[in-house]
């Protein structure tokens, strides 16, 4: 991405302190604990932007934040630590991110771990995962699902076998959803997918946004309804030139 966007949190602060572990973290009601994890402190000054978020509570809560979870990030310790899969996930929640990591080194667990804590954040939020097959939709929701844990009533997997009517009551009751990027075309056109509800969006094989593919198409019709959300994109083949083209001026 060429800019940083507006609306959701200041570049990571170079001085990051371990907070405490997951034990001594209070629980969220509705949320899974890790079984496993370290919590770290979240950029204590100056947050979140000035022009778009207030740093008092009540305000935040305006725009789904929960103040009090935001103050802290967590990474799962139940798997081996490599010290890449932490920068990146470091940076990607607070930065919107393209990684470029080839098969076998952890893309879907980084995504896991970003989707997790912005799921933390936002207790009414909802949280997209696409990837271009349906296929690959249903591969990615164990995957992460071994990871995190996130309940299996807030998650679904939604296909262009479910019905319209069936889709808007999955986007009214569901949280994380695993999906193609033409069913959250079709229903961002048909205004039954919550867009303004969207924090956080998942590309898998992102080296396919090009032209007027379905992710690009994604990202244009998001735009018009918001841009309070974080883009995490995934790929093993970026290409030989600049050619991820999301089409979002932040």
């Amino acid at each position: 991405m060429s800019k940083k966007q507006k609306t959701l949190f200041e570049s990571w602060n170079k001085n990051v302190s371990k907070a405490t572990t997951c034990q001594s973290i209070p629980q969220q009601s509705g949320i899974n604990r890790l079984p496993s994890c370290s919590s770290y402190a979240s950029p204590s000054h100056n947050l979140f932007q000035n022009n778009v978020f207030s740093k008092h509570a009540d305000q935040l809560a305006d725009k789904g934040f929960d103040y009090e979870a935001g103050k802290t990030w967590i990474y799962p310790t139940n798997y081996p630590i490599r010290d890449y899969q932490f920068a990146i996930v470091k940076e990607a929640l607070f930065k919107n991110t393209l990684v470029i990591l080839p098969t076998g080194l952890g893309k879907t667990f980084i995504a896991a771990v970003v989707m997790y804590n912005i799921y933390r954040w936002y207790p009414s939020g909802k949280i997209i995962f696409m990837a271009p097959t349906r296929p690959l939709v249903a591969q990615q929701i164990d995957a992460c699902y071994k990871v995190t844990g996130i309940s299996h009533t807030d998650t679904t997997q939604m296909t262009g076998t479910n019905q319209p009517e069936e889709r808007k009551r999955m986007w009214m009751k569901k949280r994380v959803f695993f999906l193609t990027p033409q069913v959250l075309v079709n229903d961002l056109a048909r205004n039954i997918c919550p867009a303004e509800s969207i924090k956080c969006l998942v590309v898998d094989e992102a080296h396919k946004a090009l032209g007027n593919h379905a992710y690009c198409q994604v990202i244009k019709e998001l735009q018009a309804y918001t841009t309070d959300f974080r883009i995490l994109a995934l790929t093993a083949t970026p290409g030989s030139d600049t050619q991820v083209k999301f089409f979002v001026q932040f």
